[in-house]
């Protein structure tokens, strides 16, 4: 380094490679900065040609304007942009690219051919370059358009090219990229080559629901809701999908503001609170939104790659995507809660004998001033007894009598009126039970238990007792290497987004171990003949996805058996019963004994609490009886 401290201007070389290094990530910053300019370019067909995920060679054709030979070279200087002409422009910028620094910073790093010719001329241009550097400028034949060819990409800086990941990883963010800009310009035919292997041949001229079927063929029809929705010169439309096929990230968040795919925290706000009533706070909904809105309203020079925006009202924004997403879920929001996975999750948790009850309705409160009682339940007797639990019963309640003979108000003293047999659902003696006995009451604003214990009362939250339950009867599976599997009636044909199917494939034999009946179908399709027997009750694609997120995030920082671990909890906060379901009375007392069984009953495996007690003490206390 030198010792020469005093300013000077840096070379154009040395300032290109400092404008790559914000601009060109990776393979897949050069297609989306290439892409970009061919629908700038007005194109009307886009071809793609990949080798090596990117390393040796990112290709892309267009049937566009094309550039005469003087544009051609210009095209190559660092901030030469025929896209804006002064400062001005930059209030209303309607195209994709603007700042005229890509080519110049992806020609400094790789080997670049360019061959381009407008539809008026007989002849085009080819320029040929390597380190930013014109190597030579010729007359060439080739049809209408712009060809450019980046090859051995980060050649002359190995410390970024060894940054680079693995091929198939690599492959993965330039699939993703094709996928977004197809997505954004359904009127555009667009193929993809990896290899020379044909992958995607979308036609031109086609709606969006045809490019959502063709690149996102996973999603049913049936598991989105259009969105159309229009406030003060603010337009959403697109699809969201419904809470059932959320995922565990917010990997399948598709936003496109004017044409522009990119992202603004106000805006993913807005799609949280939209969601706010249907879905739990870690799970992501699946969505499609294309923001329409005058470009003098967006600042999209935020960002060096135009990742994000920022708007000048971002309150109207914010106010419109959360109606438009409200709009679209609401008609199905009272048809079904079991469309939104809002069904009774219980089905895996055995039954004890227990047969449940037909026609109980869910707690309605009456109205304000009404005389009316309304009670949780009906009442009912104890359905017959196995001798053992009939045993275990007759043991604490010969306890509980001799605690009647205390004095009244004695801690574990029978309260007037209380019922052993009609009310109370007495669980076996368990040294890490959080009560000896407790009474069901009933279930409150739909989601939280009221149970009444020997010496107060205690709320339930479902959820995190039944993530409880299913997380620690899986990890006993897995610490006495018995997992249990189910095999499926029918095998399932699993198809995956290109990122979830790179992290399924290098993680199929944690899978098999974990009870997963899986094999590659190709390309991102997975055939699933047998699911682990504790998560039966989601679908192997959901599961799949989730695990995979799971896999990838927590597999470079933990060991194999904490990453085991982590997944298990997350899958068992998938599959346990979700908030805001309303449980039949068999199912809350099977949870409830299912939990007192636990070896940590008061905690889900995330640490959230499952149980509040609050002691008749405490209760005298607040009501100024102590």
């Amino acid at each position: 380094m030198s010792s020469d401290h005093s300013i000077h201007v840096l070379s154009d070389v040395v300032a290109n490679k400092i404008a790559a290094g914000e601009v060109v990530e990776r393979p897949a910053s050069v297609l989306k900065e290439l892409i970009e300019n061919a629908l700038d370019a007005e194109a009307t067909q886009i071809d793609v040609a990949i080798v090596c995920g990117g390393r040796t060679l990112v290709g892309v054709a267009d049937n566009g304007r094309g550039m005469n030979r003087d544009d051609a070279l210009l095209s190559v200087e660092r901030h030469a942009t025929s896209k804006i002409r002064d400062v001005d422009d930059l209030e209303r910028i309607a195209t994709l690219g603007f700042r005229g620094e890509a080519l110049a910073a992806i020609t400094s790093v790789a080997r670049f051919r360019l061959c381009t010719r407008r539809a008026a001329d007989l002849t085009g241009t080819e320029l040929l370059m390597a380190a930013g550097k014109i190597q030579e400028v010729r007359d060439a034949g080739c049809p209408p358009g712009t060809s450019v060819e980046v090859r051995h990409l980060f050649f002359n800086v190995p410390a970024r090219r060894k940054f680079l990941r693995s091929e198939q990883t690599e492959l993965v963010h330039l699939r993703q990229v094709f996928m977004t800009y197809g997505l954004a310009h359904p009127a555009i035919g667009m193929k993809l080559t990896v290899d020379g292997r044909l992958v995607f041949s979308l036609a031109p001229g086609a709606t969006f629901e045809d490019r959502r079927r063709d690149l996102f063929s996973f999603l049913a029809p049936s598991d989105l809701r259009p969105v159309n929705h229009a406030i003060g010169g603010i337009r959403v439309t697109g699809h969201v999908g419904l809470p059932a096929v959320s995922r565990s990230d917010r990997s399948e968040q598709y936003i496109f503001i004017n044409g522009r795919p990119a992202g603004a925290p106000i805006v993913s706000g807005a799609i949280r609170e939209g969601y706010r009533a249907v879905l739990p706070r870690d799970r992501y909904p699946v969505v499609f939104l294309f923001l329409e809105l005058d470009p003098a309203l967006v600042d999209v020079n935020v960002h060096p790659t135009k990742r994000e925006v920022r708007f000048y009202n971002p309150g109207a924004v914010r106010e419109v995507v959360t109606a438009a997403v409200r709009q679209a879920l609401t008609p199905a929001c009272p048809s079904s809660a079991r469309e939104f996975g809002h069904g009774s999750f219980l089905r895996d948790v055995p039954r004890d004998g227990h047969t449940p009850l037909k026609g109980m309705e869910p707690v309605l409160p009456g109205m304000p001033g009404s005389s009316e009682r309304r009670f949780p339940y009906p009442a009912r007797s104890v359905p017959p007894l196995d001798a053992q639990t009939r045993d275990q019963r007759s043991e604490v309640s010969g306890q509980r009598l001799a605690i009647s003979n205390q004095q009244p108000g004695s801690a574990g003293a029978l309260r007037p009126g209380e019922s052993e047999i009609s009310n109370t659902s007495v669980l076996p003696a368990q040294a890490s039970a959080p009560w000896a006995w407790c009474r069901i009451l009933g279930q409150i604003g739909g989601l939280y238990v009221v149970m009444e214990t020997e010496d107060g009362l205690a709320l339930m939250d479902p959820h995190a007792a039944h993530e409880r339950v299913l997380y620690e009867r899986f990890m006993a599976q897995v610490t006495q290497g018995r997992i249990e599997s189910q095999g499926l009636l029918v095998p399932e044909t699993v198809d995956l987004p290109p990122r979830d199917a790179l992290r399924v494939r290098r993680h199929l034999d944690l899978l098999k171990k974990m009870g997963f009946g899986i094999a590659e179908f190709g390309g991102d399709t997975f055939v699933v003949d047998a699911l682990p027997l504790c998560f039966q009750s989601t679908t192997s694609r959901e599961l799949l996805t989730d695990v995979a997120t799971i896999l990838e995030t927590a597999g470079e920082r933990r060991s194999a058996d904490h990453l085991l671990e982590e997944q298990v909890a997350q899958a068992a906060c998938k599959a346990a019963v979700k908030a805001h379901s309303v449980l039949t009375r068999e199912e809350i007392e099977d949870l409830v004994m299912q939990l007192a069984k636990t070896e940590m009953p008061y905690t889900c495996p995330h640490g959230r609490p499952t149980i509040i007690h609050t002691s008749f003490q405490e209760l005298a206390k607040k009501f100024g009886r102590d």
